[in-house]
């Protein structure tokens, strides 16, 4: 499986992901590249004109695996190398990720928690970034309409960073039609510039194309999401 990511974000920050999953040695493995780059930002010394202009960049490479620990157990994990550039001024480390998801005896029904961006990095000019190390629970829920073509997926997750005292429920449902056809809303709590979001999604020959609107408060500009996935058979 191939897929690429473009999420353009507040006023000029873009962010592309690509990856590939494939399987080796009888294990899963995901390699994925994601970049982030936040055009124009000015310098000024003094009150006046613009004197110059830069940009920040972010970089992470990561390389996943996962394993059937039990009959309905799954564990994963992911590293990854980062890289991130201000200015004159750049620095690299490293994060580790780990989840486990369960899958009940109640048919469609998955329970899973992660931790995430656990690691560190080196001096940026003087001082270390920190990672934002969160924790996560959740639960999905997948039925069907009897007689229908109809499919829908239910999903709550909690959410919490820890540096930070507030946390985060994120839900959220999908509909799909004939395997093919999708309409998505969520919601997220917690946060002061967005709540809702919406999009849809296509299925064809292998070929997944999704979208998904943000809109952000403040005029800091709203969250556009285009993916697309293709699935070797």
């Amino acid at each position: 499986q191939l897929s690429f990511t473009h999420n353009s974000l507040f006023q000029d920050m873009n962010s592309e992901m690509f990856a590939g999953s494939f399987t080796a040695l009888g294990l899963p493995v995901a390699i994925g590249v994601n970049t982030t780059n936040i055009a124009d930002i000015e310098i000024r010394t003094k009150p006046g004109e613009v004197e110059s202009k830069f940009s920040a960049n972010y970089f992470a490479g990561s390389i996943s695996t996962a394993y059937q620990l039990a009959e309905k157990i799954y564990l994963g994990a992911t590293y990854k190398y980062i890289y991130e550039n201000l200015f004159s001024d750049d620095a690299s480390g490293y994060g580790f990720d780990f989840g486990v998801s369960y899958q009940s005896t109640i048919d469609g029904l998955t329970f899973g928690a992660s931790v995430r961006n656990l690691g560190s990095m080196k001096e940026l000019h003087i001082e270390s970034t920190k990672l934002p190390t969160d924790f996560r629970l959740g639960a999905s829920y997948n039925f069907s309409l009897k007689d229908s073509k109809l499919d829908f997926t239910a999903l709550a997750g909690f959410q919490k960073y820890t540096l930070q005292d507030d946390s985060h429920l994120h839900i959220g449902g999908e509909a799909v039609y004939d395997k093919m056809f999708a309409l998505r809303l969520g919601f997220a709590s917690g946060y002061d510039t967005k709540s809702i979001s919406a999009g849809f999604g296509v299925n064809w020959k292998g070929i997944n194309l999704d979208y998904a609107y943000v809109p952000i408060k403040y005029g800091l500009g709203d969250s556009h999401i285009i993916s697309f996935i293709y699935t070797f058979e």
